[in-house]
């Protein structure tokens, strides 16, 4: 599978790119109409798990998300190519001639959990940046990605194109392994997915690895923020969809401010504002101003593992500060250096809290539900990088390409 997926590399990096685009837009269209055969076999994952585990949503397929899926994918198509770009050019006292031109990968492989929606993003990604893709899903959503795969093969081959530059692995550990030491064969392996699997994946590959996913999030409301906007942000953050990575995960409040923590998380804990209640783990002072305010079933003590979880579920820690300087020391602590926000009124405290954390993506005023390939305008994502080597943020296109060096002579040679 890896030497097919190496072979047929070769020939999606030649294609042109309105055939790409036409290929994508077709695989689009055939996502709506075999929505019902996707929605059957995601149907039969569903069976398998509770609807009580944080994966249930990410695992679920609907005939709305298939159509986001599928406009996604158009939007891919109707993006610039990121191939042939000239990012450098340069000719030499000696006359010869340099260009520094963008290239695609090759073959990229993505190791990822329940999500088989990542099926059809990556290969958009993958065919439209000229590399061929081999996924790794997880056991929890294999009836979801064998039916993505079929349809997308199908198209392919209606297409004239090789097959085998979109290659699915059995889910098991042993192709985890394999995939992860496919030295020769795949040029860059991204896991997507909680902390466990990303750390299993860069702590044994012997192939180059992208880390994506693991988002502990913080929100700061400062001394100076307004209450409207943090209640919107710290709202929109927490429960438009508890299980992605740009969910947020702790709120930090100013110690000036506590008396407005109750309004602050009213819309938590209101159903008319989200579509389940959330749980509150709270330091003693953030504790003793929510109490009597905030539902006694839903607010707890806060202790250490409060902090720097990943809740992934209607669940969030809330922790008293009494600086911006208290709070920076917080998120350089817990955080994953994924997605932080403030909301402030204070230009100076918002210069200060983007230039010092260290994170992908630092939002002023503004939800990390924002963290996202769509909502950047890169069509689509890959992945949201949390490492400073190479990309960092959402991988688009650009992020998934790579470069070479084009030099033009005239017999030149070196003394």
């Amino acid at each position: 599978m890896f030497e097919a997926a190496k072979t047929a590399s070769r020939s999606v990096a030649l294609l042109d790119d309105a055939k790409r685009n036409a290929v994508l837009a077709a695989i689009a269209d055939e996502i709506c109409r075999s929505r019902e055969t996707i929605l059957s076999a995601n149907a039969e994952d569903l069976a398998r798990m509770s609807r009580e585990n944080p994966l249930y949503d990410r695992l679920l397929l609907t005939a709305s998300r298939l159509e986001g899926i599928a406009e996604d994918m158009r939007k891919v198509g109707g993006l610039p190519s990121p191939l042939g770009r000239v990012l450098d050019e340069r000719t030499l006292p000696n006359g010869l001639h340099l260009r520094k031109v963008s290239v695609a990968f090759g073959v990229i492989g993505v190791v990822y959990e329940a999500r088989p929606n990542v099926t059809f993003d990556v290969f958009s990604l993958c065919f439209k940046s000229g590399s061929a893709c081999v996924l790794k899903g997880g056991k929890d959503a294999d009836a979801s990605n064998r039916a993505a795969l079929a349809l997308i093969r199908g198209v392919l081959i209606g297409n004239g194109i090789n097959p085998d530059c979109i290659q699915l692995l059995p889910p098991t550990h042993e192709a985890t392994a394999d995939l992860l030491g496919a030295v020769g064969y795949v040029d860059l392996v991204i896991p997507r997915g909680g902390r466990r699997l990303i750390d299993f994946v860069r702590d044994n590959a012997r192939v180059p690895v992208i880390e994506t996913g693991a988002g502990v999030v913080d929100a700061y409301f400062d001394k100076d923020g307004d209450l409207g906007i943090g209640k919107a942000v710290i709202t929109n953050a927490k429960t438009r969809r508890v299980s992605v990575c740009n969910a947020l995960d702790c709120l930090l409040v100013h110690s000036e401010r506590l008396s407005d923590l109750p309004e602050l998380c009213s819309w938590l804990c209101d159903t008319g504002h989200t579509a389940k209640t959330v749980t509150i783990y709270a330091d003693e002072r953030s504790f003793a101003a929510l109490s009597g305010h905030y539902p006694s079933e839903l607010l707890f003590p806060a202790d250490e593992s409060s902090y720097g979880t990943e809740f992934m579920d209607y669940k969030m820690s809330v922790k008293t500060v009494d600086s911006i300087d208290e709070a920076l020391q917080h998120i350089d602590t817990y955080g994953s250096g994924h997605s932080e926000s403030i909301v402030t009124e204070n230009p100076a405290a918002a210069t200060r809290f983007q230039a010092e954390v260290d994170a992908s993506c630092v939002y002023v005023n503004v939800p990390t539900s924002f963290t996202d390939g769509g909502q950047f305008g890169l069509g689509a994502e890959i992945g949201i990088s949390t490492q400073k080597l190479g990309a960092r943020g959402p991988m688009g296109l650009e992020e998934i390409t790579t470069y070479k060096w084009l030099i033009d002579g005239r017999g030149q040679t070196r003394p």
